[in-house]
């Protein structure tokens, strides 16, 4: 019990006023730490415990016996716990380390809320890509587009087959905004014929100043806009490796020249279904046809046959 009571007694002079365990904590412990103003938890999930850990400063500890410093030690400014619904939360607020936040999804369904959480997720994941590539474009379909207008004009100065290949490609780079028309339920060939007009008079232009580049799908009124102005924007690098990856998809597939299929086999009893002979290996139904041949051959032509039994038709009859 000493030994017990000296690792309580570490916690309590380390001047903590919450300790969090991902181990459980008994009923001992409990009642020590509650008459000494401290609240515990225990079985507390390993990503939450980094999590708080992360949000107020604090060090994951794995031993008692060398005490702690007040460096492992975190601060917020309000621990308390609330009730939501039908559960409890410990919330940690004001905390000085971290600008953390936590967010409550509500929904009907278990459905609508797994749903919730992946659209929050890809969100947060945008941003996190933002911030780390410092480079954004307009979304919307404008910078396909751009680019199939580009590789039109492109297209109408080069002779032979590669004129082809970037008219197709051009094409395809269209689908894009298509598709965001078709996904809204607006007309996408009265859009997309606004969204040439609009990007082949940037082309035009070549000015770093032009912001006709910018227009693309405008999913909430229908028709066409600055999707830039309008704050609908995608992270450069995902549309970079987006076109990359497809370009990259396609060239694999081109690369293959003929496919080779393998020929029906020739033996007869290949396509034939049934049990297989465990001696012999062969089909079943081979073996008792060969029977009923040998049957009708010196059996009801001959009288040999057992009593009742007037013929066995087989191949041989």
């Amino acid at each position: 019990w000493q030994v017990i009571f000296d690792k309580l007694d570490a916690c309590v002079e380390s001047g903590a006023n919450i300790v969090l365990s991902k181990l459980p904590i008994g009923d001992l412990a409990t009642q020590y730490f509650a008459d000494r103003g401290l609240f515990c938890a225990g079985r507390v999930h390993d990503q939450d415990l980094k999590r708080v850990a992360k949000a107020t400063g604090a060090t994951v500890q794995t031993s008692t016996s060398q005490g702690f410093p007040e460096t492992v030690l975190g601060t917020c400014g309000l621990f308390e716990e609330r009730q939501v619904g039908d559960e409890r939360f410990n919330v940690f607020t004001d905390c000085p380390a971290r600008l953390t936040s936590t967010m409550i999804l509500r929904g009907g369904t278990e459905q609508f809320i797994a749903e919730s959480e992946r659209s929050v997720h890809d969100a947060l994941m945008v941003v996190k890509r933002c911030l780390q590539s410092q480079a954004v474009v307009a979304g919307g379909g404008a910078v396909e587009m751009q680019l199939a207008q580009a590789l039109l004009g492109r297209a109408l100065k080069m002779p032979g087959k590669g004129q082809v290949v970037l008219e197709a490609f051009a094409k395809a780079l269209e689908v894009v905004p298509r598709q965001l028309c078709d996904n809204a339920g607006f007309d996408s060939t009265d859009i997309l014929a606004a969204l040439r007009k609009q990007h082949t008079a940037a082309e035009r232009e070549k000015t770093d100043d032009s912001k006709t580049c910018w227009y693309g799908v405008d999913l909430i009124e229908g028709g066409i806009c600055d999707t830039y102005e309008a704050g609908i924007w995608e992270p450069a690098d995902n549309k970079r490796h987006a076109i990359t990856a497809a370009v990259e998809a396609a060239l694999v597939i081109l690369s293959i020249d003929e496919t080779v299929v393998a020929p029906p086999s020739q033996d007869p009893g290949a396509h034939q279904s049934g049990m297989m002979d465990s001696m012999s290996g062969k089909p079943m139904s081979n073996l008792m046809n060969n029977a009923m041949d040998q049957a009708n051959q010196g059996g009801a032509r001959t009288g040999n046959l057992a009593p009742g039994v007037s013929y066995m038709k087989g191949r041989g009859g």
